[in-house]
């Protein structure tokens, strides 16, 4: 049911010019990158987990439970099987330390559009239970949006620039919530792309940005979003934006059972 990634890759270009949703650039090899992020050790985050494809950090998520961990559905996308997906978790560094399970299963939102990019959630069903821990704790899922101008914050690894080399150790960065209405209007440059199931952050020369994909946007404690696309990264005008967990709450609740 899902489209062969080069083929995603070339619709959206074709749709969007030279600039592809954040998560969906192409890379080779894909990893984590944080613009104008700071270091961070995963005691401050330990919800981020790292999603690795064939032993490649290529993805970030978030832990609800000792089993399941939530992500964007575009890093699930076919050719992606549970047999080549790990999560490595309880670490500050992508590539080592921590826990690394295998994955067992994961369910993408039945109406995910690639297109539009709604509905950009998943949930991964690990083969072995997590030991929580001061490194790695669950996070709550938002049941309501922050609203416009709340603090957030936002993690996962890699360069401190659009066009610099990745990191190893986990960053984050300080940003604002920016409301649906205010993401949507002529403020920024999105218009009518941003649906009812997303929500946008920003900051000045701030972003998450390719292979951040399905990590955490977290203000109040709890998880407000999951990283899923953007106009290249911390471009002026064009906030981050994420799967609004408010809005996609039942299906995640529902998911976790049975995933």
């Amino acid at each position: 049911m899902f489209l062969p990634i080069a083929t995603l890759l070339a619709l959206l270009a074709s749709s969007y010019g030279a600039a592809l949703p954040s998560g969906l650039e192409p890379q080779a090899p894909l990893s984590g990158r944080i613009v104008g992020g700071t270091k961070t050790t995963i005691a401050d985050h330990p919800w981020q987990v790292s999603l690795q494809r064939s032993g490649s950090h290529y993805c970030g998520g978030s832990i609800l439970s000792n089993t399941i961990i939530v992500t964007a559905a575009h890093c699930l996308l076919s050719p992606v099987t549970a047999s080549v997906l790990k999560v490595r978790a309880g670490t500050s560094y992508k590539n080592l330390g921590g826990s690394l399970v295998q994955v067992a299963a994961f369910q993408v939102h039945e109406e995910y559009n690639a297109s539009s990019r709604m509905n950009d959630i998943g949930v991964i069903r690990l083969k072995n239970k997590l030991t929580l821990s001061s490194t790695i704790k669950t996070i709550a899922l938002a049941a309501s949006a922050p609203v416009h101008g709340a603090a957030a914050s936002i993690s996962g690894w890699g360069s401190t620039s659009y066009s610099g080399s990745s990191s190893s150790q986990l960053l984050y960065i300080d940003t604002r919530i920016v409301g649906r209405a205010e993401c949507g209007s002529s403020t920024y440059g999105y218009g009518g792309t941003i649906r009812e199931t997303m929500i946008c952050a920003a900051a000045a020369n701030k972003d998450a940005c390719q292979g951040d994909s399905g990590g955490p946007l977290v203000s109040g404690g709890v998880l407000v979003g999951v990283v899923s696309w953007g106009r290249q990264c911390a471009l002026a005008n064009y906030p981050g934006v994420f799967a609004d967990v408010a809005a996609l709450r039942e299906w995640l609740l529902a998911a976790q059972k049975t995933v």
